[in-house]
C-alpha cells in the first residue's frame, strides 16, 4: 500500500568558501530562514575540497566564493558545467568584486547568479530561494 503524503523536497545545497566566518554565516542564513529541516547545508573550505565532494552526491545548489587559494570560484564553476553529472546544478558566485565587467564574467561561464560581498540575509535568501524554484522547475 503506497502513502498518499508527497516526496518532501529537501534541497542539498554545498556552499565553497575559505573564509570560515563566511561560511557560517551562509549555512547560518540558510538554516534559519529555510530551517534546518527543509534544507541541508554541505560545507567545502575550498574549490579542492568542492571538487572532492561533488561526486560523492547530488546538489541543487552550489554558493561558492570566487577569490580561494587553490581552485577559485570561476574554474568550479566551468568544472561544473563540463560535468554531464553536474552540469544542471545551479550556481551562486558570490564575491567582494563588485563590478558589472566581473559579474558579467561569472555569468559568461555559467553561473546562474552573482552575489556581490558584504550581502545581507535577506539577499541571500532571495537568490537562493529563487535559485531553489529554478531547479525544480527545471531552470530558465
Amino acid at each position: 500500500m503506497s502513502s498518499s503524503r508527497p516526496v518532501r523536497f529537501m534541497p542539498r545545497v554545498l556552499v565553497v568558501e575559505d573564509s570560515f566566518s563566511t561560511r557560517g554565516f551562509v549555512r547560518a542564513t540558510l538554516e534559519s530562514g529555510f530551517g534546518p529541516e527543509s534544507i541541508e547545508v554541505v560545507e567545502a573550505e575550498s574549490g579542492f575540497d568542492a571538487l572532492r565532494l561533488l561526486p560523492r552526491g547530488s546538489y541543487d545548489l552550489v554558493i561558492t566564493d570566487i577569490n580561494m587559494p587553490d581552485i577559485n570560484g570561476l574554474e568550479l564553476v566551468q568544472f561544473i558545467r563540463q560535468s554531464d553529472r553536474h552540469r544542471g546544478t545551479r550556481v551562486v558566485l558570490i564575491s567582494t568584486q563588485s563590478s558589472e565587467r566581473d559579474r558579467a564574467r561569472g555569468i559568461a561561464l555559467g553561473a546562474d547568479a552573482y552575489l556581490a560581498k558584504p550581502f545581507t540575509e535577506e539577499q541571500l535568501r532571495a537568490v537562493v530561494a529563487e535559485q531553489l524554484d529554478g531547479s525544480r522547475s527545471g531552470g530558465s
